[in-house]
């Protein structure tokens, strides 16, 4: 890889400054050619290590594609971030380690964008402390579309949840779910359905296998208990299967995860889900453990991965934050640039 991934810090009062460090130590990140540089506070850094008790010295680099001495972990700190952050309460809001935390994202989108980094590998923000400092994106996603976004149009992006037994790619993201309700329509269907077949056929699946789930239960049962399948899902999936996508469905929705579930002994019958909202394709997937959960953006001009978890403000500076899921959104990384 010629130029590294870039890992921003998340929130520094929570547990993403500390699994950075503790993943460095237990991977050994810094063995072979150096593909990883934290995007962070050096003060903040220096301070997770002591706490996760990884006798590492820490680089303070110039630029994000800069050599680092081996051994060392990498910290590329960018202009502009707000002074006092080691000052911040750990694990309590803070709008200043909100203001660090975006500062840091839009930093090595930048770095990404101007070639100096490969893919962008992100650990927990928090949404309060986002909004406290005067941000205007509920999350990750909706921040990276609008970075990422040509001649003022954001792309349409989509989240998707993975890990070695299910993929589910979502619909509608952060919003209530009255409006979440709302907002599926045939075309917003098919959209993603289009951006699933094309992220997952980038990763080296010739010919993804996409299970639809319904929206109501038993996928409206004929309109018995919603019309939005027979209106929007349907005719979504037909078009999709006249562009040559194979879309399944509509699924009811308690049954399509087991079904789509890739575990021994049981060979999934899809590639992944296709879920109408947050909690519909989450649960399934954070319920086989978020030790192993990714979160992938798909739709964007580079990759970026993050791991199946929040900030764990009541872990914060204890040192017994598990960076297990960190550590599988840097293979994804890895592998999705690969095209594996």
């Amino acid at each position: 890889m010629s130029k590294p991934l870039l890992l921003t810090m998340g929130d520094a009062c929570g547990i993403g400054p500390e699994i950075i460090a503790m993943a460095w130590a237990r991977e050994a990140l810094q063995a072979g050619p150096r593909d990883v540089c934290v995007v962070g506070d050096v003060g903040v850094l220096r301070r997770a290590l002591a706490w996760a008790g990884v006798a590492v010295p820490l680089a303070s680099l110039s630029a994000p594609d800069e050599a680092a001495p081996p051994g060392a972990l990498p910290v590329w700190q960018p202009p502009g971030l707000p002074a006092g952050l080691l000052d911040c309460p750990v694990g309590r809001v803070d709008a200043r380690a909100g203001a660090a935390a975006a500062l840091c994202i839009e930093a090595a989108v930048r770095a990404i964008q101007s070639g100096q980094g490969s893919a962008l590998v992100t650990a927990p923000i928090h949404k309060e402390a986002l909004h406290a400092a005067g941000s205007p994106y509920p999350g990750h996603t909706e921040m990276l579309q609008m970075l990422a976004a040509a001649d003022g149009r954001p792309a349409p992006v989509r989240m998707m949840l993975a890990n070695e037994e299910l993929r589910t790619v979502l619909v509608t993201i952060h919003v209530a779910l009255r409006e979440a309700i709302d907002l599926i329509s045939r075309a917003r269907v098919l959209e993603t359905l289009c951006i699933t077949d094309a992220a997952l056929r980038a990763c080296g699946i010739a010919a993804p296998r996409i299970a639809v789930a319904g929206l109501n239960p038993h996928a409206g049962e004929g309109g018995l208990f919603g019309d939005e399948e027979i209106l929007h899902i349907a005719p979504a999936i037909a078009d999709a299967r006249a562009l040559g996508i194979a879309a399944s469905g509509p699924i009811a929705p308690d049954t399509v995860f087991m079904r789509a579930r890739n575990a021994a002994g049981h060979p999934g019958e899809f590639d992944v889900v296709v879920a109408m909202t947050h909690d519909h394709g989450l649960i399934p997937v954070k319920y086989l453990g978020v030790e192993q959960g990714v979160n992938v953006t798909l739709g964007l001009p580079f990759v970026r991965t993050s791991p199946d978890h929040g900030t764990a403000f009541d872990l914060a500076g204890s040192g017994r934050a598990d960076p297990s899921s960190l550590l599988a959104a840097l293979r994804m990384a890895r592998r999705l640039l690969a095209g594996a």
